[in-house]
């Protein structure tokens, strides 16, 4: 077995009814059980569950990347375009540098399946040595925009953001991601990649 470095993920659930019980979280078990099939690493996972409130996103975000040290940070839900739907408007609050492509791809991945992936507004950054992602509230959204869509065979025919996620992450100074191929296959320029 490989000795694989260790990796500590913040997964955060923004909503309103989740954080006052009104229902179950799916969001936070959706990412942690894809992260677990995907991921060679051990993953030190720090969950989180809180209202749409800005101050609330912010604050979590900051203590997620500044005092918990995740290298990486996913959030889902409050991503679209109604009243209560700021987390976007709260990981910009906190960013260093905004990493457009993400939410390009997300959202190209999303219009395979539904019109209306024009109206999600994820957005991720990075915060010191932190990749925070937005990612979308429904279990299925969030496997389909991490994972991608592949044919019959396997093979991708659009790829899902997570496939740039190590690489991104090794360039700010995190530990190395293996993944399972047969989930997720990472790309790295063939300089980038660790020799066994």
């Amino acid at each position: 077995m490989t000795n694989h470095d260790t990796l500590r993920v913040g997964l955060v659930s923004v909503s309103d009814r989740a954080s006052q019980g009104v229902y179950e979280d799916e969001g936070v078990p959706a990412l942690q059980e894809w992260l677990s099939r995907a991921m060679l690493n051990r993953v030190n996972f720090v969950p989180r569950v809180i209202p749409d409130e800005p101050a609330a996103i912010e604050s979590t975000l900051k203590e997620l990347a500044d005092v918990e040290s995740c290298n990486l940070v996913l959030t889902t839900g409050g991503t679209g375009p109604a009243p209560r739907d700021i987390t976007p408007e709260a990981t910009l609050a906190v960013a260093d540098k905004v990493m457009p492509g993400f939410g390009e791809q997300m959202r190209q991945i999303s219009l395979q399946f539904v019109p209306t992936a024009i109206l999600s507004r994820q957005v991720a950054v990075i915060r010191g040595s932190t990749l925070i992602i937005n990612l979308p509230g429904q279990p299925k959204s969030i496997r389909e925009t991490l994972e991608g869509l592949k044919d019959d065979t396997g093979k991708p025919l659009v790829h899902g953001i997570f496939a740039a996620v190590p690489y991104c992450v090794d360039l700010i100074g995190g530990p190395y991601i293996e993944t399972d191929e047969t989930v997720c296959k990472a790309f790295r320029p063939k300089s980038a990649i660790r020799k066994r």
